[in-house]
């Protein structure tokens, strides 16, 4: 049964309401929404913390790892008492504490199996309750493992991405746009980590924050949502860019 807004929650949220294509019908399609973010690293923090506060109902976080001191620069959602913790449990005790009518469920499971059908039924299962799926993780191997999955189960995704000084994002609707693989037969990428090259802190925070929207554009199914788009962003030009994906992409997956 769907939720309704409490009086209490219609004030909190009233900077929301009051815009015309929100509106109550909008906050409530938040209430209601559940979100599944895999990786709460720079991307996953961010992207969290927006979602929690803007009320939505439900929330499930995935990431096996701790937290460690380097983390501390980009993932602010952690302080340097959380070293050593579990990030999703972490991330759980902070983001309670922004909104309490926010239901956390946390799952300290890797993403990383090297198929479908190696990865653990409770997995499956957050990605097949998820209204939306936001992939915040750090390698291509769970990124198409994340896309399979939610092309398979019908599941919307945003995928969004942050190395050096750059940033990218693209937003999967099955039935509706391509999918992550026509995107990743065209660009083609080293898979580096930050480790490796280095991040520049806002800009993860940035994308992050962008997923976020995104994802509650999708719930509120805004009718301007960039499908078949790679948006990236540059911080040294200070740019964000659009690129259309052209017609006629052979991916095997989708069939586009």
């Amino acid at each position: 049964m769907s939720k309704s807004l409490t009086n209490q929650q219609a004030m909190r949220y009233n900077r929301h309401i009051v815009l015309p294509k929100v509106d109550l019908d909008g906050q409530e399609a938040l209430l209601n929404a559940n979100i599944c973010i895999i990786g709460i690293g720079g991307l996953g923090t961010a992207a969290a913390t927006s979602l929690c506060a803007s009320g939505v109902g439900s929330l499930t976080l995935i990431d096996h790892d701790t937290v460690e001191a380097t983390n501390l620069p980009r993932q602010t959602l952690f302080s340097e008492k959380d070293v050593g913790t579990n990030k999703v449990e972490a991330a759980k005790a902070r983001l309670s504490a922004i909104n309490s009518d926010c239901n956390i469920t946390v799952m300290a499971e890797p993403f990383s199996a090297p198929g479908a059908s190696q990865l653990s039924p409770a997995l499956k299962q957050a990605i097949e309750r998820a209204d939306v799926v936001l992939d915040c993780t750090d390698n291509t191997d769970s990124r198409d493992l994340i896309n399979l999955l939610c092309f398979k189960l019908n599941t919307p995704l945003v995928s969004g991405a942050a190395i050096r000084f750059e940033g990218q994002l693209f937003v999967a609707i099955p039935g509706e746009s391509r999918c992550y693989a026509c995107l990743r037969t065209l660009f083609e990428s080293p898979d580096l980590s930050c480790v490796e090259a280095g991040i520049f802190s806002p800009v993860v925070n940035i994308v992050g924050t962008y997923q976020a929207m995104l994802a509650m554009q999708v719930l509120m199914d805004f009718d301007n949502i960039p499908k078949n788009t790679l948006m990236t962003f540059d911080a040294l030009s200070h740019e964000w860019r659009n690129w259309k994906l052209p017609k006629g992409v052979d991916c095997e997956l989708c069939a586009c």
